[in-house]
C-alpha cells in the first residue's frame, strides 16, 4: 500500500504577522526533518486569523507576497509541500484562503473560502470556485473552517473531483466558561469534531482538520480515516506537529462517487 507522511501544524496564534512567518518556516523545517511530504497550517495563519479581539494589522499585499516567497523557499529547502492558511486581497476585498506550495517551492494556487460564517461578515469576503491540487502521489482538497463543518457538499465536491485527502484549516478557541475537552469527539464535545468523522466516512476519504494551539481549545488537530474512525489527534492546547502516515489506497472515494449530490 502506498503511504504518505503528513504533518499538521498545531501551533500557537502568532503575536505579530512577522512571527506568523517565522513560526511557519520553523514548522516546515521540522516537518521536513521528520520525513513529512506535506504540512498544513490553520486558517489564515499568515498573518493571523482576523477577529475584533485579535490585533492584526490592516491587510498588506506587499507583506503577504514577501511572506509567501519566504515560505516557498522554506518548502523547497525542506522538500515539503505546504498547505498554508493565509489571506489575500482581490480588488480591495480580503479573502480567507489557502495557498498550496509544492515541494520545490512552486506555488500551485489558491483555494478561497467560499462560505463564511456570519461572525466573519465585514472581516472577509466570500470567494468563489473550487479546485483540487496534485501534490506528489496525492490529490488534495482544502475546505476552510465553517464550510467544512456545516456544508458537507464542499468536501464531497473535492472528493468527487479526485481528492483522496481533504485538509480542513480552521480557527476555534475557547469561550468563557466553555467545556474543556481532552478526548477527540468525546460525546461532551461540540458537534465540530463529529462533523470531521462524518466528512471522512460519507466520502470514503482521508480528512485532516487543523486548529491553532490555545488554552482550553474546543477542537484540536486530527486525522480521520476513510471509514470515519480517528487515526490520531494532537493534545488539546499543546503546541507541536501532528505527524502520521496515511494509506493512500484506503481513500477509495466510493461513497462520494456514488452520491447523486455535490
Amino acid at each position: 500500500m502506498s503511504t504518505v507522511r503528513i504533518a499538521l501544524a498545531n501551533i500557537r496564534y502568532p503575536a505579530t504577522p512577522e512571527e506568523s512567518v517565522s513560526l511557519a518556516v520553523d514548522a516546515i523545517a521540522e516537518a521536513g526533518r521528520s520525513g513529512a511530504e506535506i504540512v498544513c497550517f490553520p486558517e489564515c495563519y499568515v498573518p493571523g486569523y482576523r477577529l475584533p479581539s485579535k490585533r492584526v494589522p490592516a491587510p498588506d499585499s506587499a507583506f503577504l507576497e514577501d511572506a509567501w516567497h519566504r515560505i516557498g523557499k522554506a518548502a523547497a529547502k525542506a522538500s515539503v509541500a505546504v498547505v498554508l492558511g493565509t489571506e489575500r486581497v482581490v480588488d480591495g476585498a480580503v479573502l480567507a484562503t489557502v495557498l498550496v506550495i509544492d515541494r520545490d517551492g512552486t506555488r500551485l494556487g489558491f483555494q478561497d473560502k467560499v462560505q463564511i460564517d456570519p461572525s466573519e461578515e465585514g472581516l472577509y469576503t466570500p470567494g468563489s470556485g473550487r479546485r483540487v491540487f496534485k501534490v506528489g502521489s496525492l490529490t488534495v482538497g482544502e475546505i476552510i473552517c465553517h464550510a467544512g463543518w456545516r456544508y458537507p457538499e464542499t468536501v464531497r465536491w473535492a472528493v468527487r473531483n479526485g481528492a483522496q485527502l481533504v485538509f480542513h484549516p480552521h480557527f476555534h478557541e475557547a469561550e468563557p466558561g466553555s467545556y474543556r475537552p481532552t478526548t477527540f469527539a468525546d460525546p461532551a464535545n461540540t458537534f465540530h469534531e463529529k462533523a470531521a468523522l462524518c466528512r471522512a466516512a460519507e466520502n470514503t476519504c482521508w480528512f485532516a482538520t487543523v486548529n491553532y494551539a490555545s488554552e482550553g481549545s474546543p477542537t484540536t488537530s486530527a486525522v480521520v480515516r476513510p471509514d470515519g474512525t480517528v487515526m490520531a489527534w494532537h493534545a488539546y492546547g499543546s503546541e507541536g506537529l501532528l505527524r502520521t502516515d496515511i494509506g493512500v489506497d484506503l481513500a477509495t472515494r466510493l461513497l462520494a462517487l456514488r452520491s447523486r449530490s455535490g
